[in-house]
């Protein structure tokens, strides 16, 4: 059977309604995966495209052997659009990109240095915007500032699709919404080694762009909830429980103040109606919030444990056990050799078999600064 040839990298373009850029960043492309002198494939995701972008795409991938067009049934937005391209790669590196021109693919190999220094994600740094202040560059700062904050990852530039990855980091990642912003904090949560590097950021030449100002509110919930997951996908009660044991805290408070007030000094501060109903409503917040941490608790292990999700990302694995067989091996090896001599008369005799110290053992002793390094990789992020 032949074996399928190895990619080195793929370059994922999510495409929605741009026939008018299509053709241009093939060529561009093309040209610039070709001075590399690697296999390379390039992946375009039709997002639905209502133009004339399809057609193009199949004229492209007929023409030549190295593109690849995975055709969404509708747009499902850039998230899964990219999901779907990140699914279908087959490279060692996978870079992805817009289809807009706004990016520009002479820029890739100074991505793929950074990789080779020994970074697992290298992101776009559009160090200078062309486009509007108040509405996108505005927006976008104060979004990737609180990012940053957040998630402990000091990117300048969240938004940007311009990025490599390596394989393994990317594959099971989690994508859901608009969470493609978010890859290098999910990725840091693994362990990943992030960098960026500054881009070029030209002006949109055809079709005009798909996002608006409302996009920042979804942001910032996708914000919200990438902060939860990253922190407490495998303690949720550490988050519901605080905030359980203030409310019940307050609560018997208040329910002490309320009953030191009428029993012991027999004296008005406040209003016992008051007291007693703010008493009530801790006690019970505090009950429900903390019942919300237990049900969450019972969810995370459900989820970690029917699918076999480990809770811990491994770099490398490195074990004895090989060496042990090896040396086993090489020294029963050695003593065959060395009664080689006498090998008839050791076969027809074996209890007869001088004994032999482990010391007289001829043995290749392996340094044990030459580990094997095994890597662990799942693939249940393909299925």
């Amino acid at each position: 059977m032949k074996e399928p040839r190895r990619i080195r990298f793929s370059i994922v373009v999510p495409v929605f309604n741009e026939e008018g850029s299509t053709a241009t960043l093939y060529v561009t492309l093309t040209q610039v995966m070709r001075a590399l002198g690697e296999p390379y494939e390039i992946v375009f995701i039709d997002d639905g495209s209502t133009d004339r972008s399809p057609a193009i795409l199949g004229d492209i991938q007929e023409a030549d052997s190295c593109v690849r067009v995975v055709t969404l049934r509708r747009n499902f937005g850039q998230t899964p659009a990219l999901k779907a391209g990140f699914d279908a790669a087959r490279g060692e590196v996978i870079i992805a990109m817009d289809g807009d021109l706004q990016h520009d693919p002479a820029e890739i190999p100074s991505f793929i240095e950074k990789l080779d220094e020994g970074f697992d994600i290298v992101s776009g740094w559009r160090s200078e915007r062309k486009d509007t202040w108040l509405t996108r560059r505005l927006p976008s700062r104060i979004a990737n500032w609180a990012m940053a904050k957040l998630s402990g990852v000091p990117l300048h530039d969240f938004g940007t699709t311009f990025k490599a990855y390596r394989r393994e980091i990317i594959q099971n990642l989690p994508l859901y919404g608009e969470l493609h912003r978010f890859i290098p904090a999910l990725a840091a949560w693994s362990g990943a080694r992030i960098t960026e590097i500054p881009v070029t950021n030209p002006p949109r030449q055809h079709g005009k762009s798909k996002y608006g100002l409302s996009r920042t509110f979804r942001v910032f919930l996708d914000l919200l909830s990438t902060k939860f997951w990253l922190d407490y996908s495998t303690k949720p009660m550490h988050f519901f429980g605080f905030f359980g044991l203030i409310a019940t805290g307050a609560g018997i408070m208040t329910g002490s103040l309320l009953l030191f007030q009428k029993a012991i000094a027999r004296t008005v501060f406040t209003s016992n109606a008051t007291l007693t109903f703010a008493t009530i409503a801790l006690l019970l917040a505090g009950a429900q919030i903390m019942c919300v941490g237990l049900t969450s608790e019972m969810l995370s292990r459900t989820y970690y444990e029917s699918q076999k999700k480990p809770i811990y990302v491994t770099r490398t694995t490195r074990s004895s056990d090989v060496h042990l067989e090896f040396r086993h091996e090489v020294a029963g090896r050695g003593e065959i050799e060395g009664d080689s001599g006498n090998h008839s008369e050791n076969h027809a005799n074996p209890s007869q078999l001088p004994a032999q110290s482990r010391r007289e053992r001829p043995m290749l002793m392996v340094s044990a600064h030459q580990p094997t390094l095994v890597r662990k990789i799942s693939r249940n992020g393909l299925a």
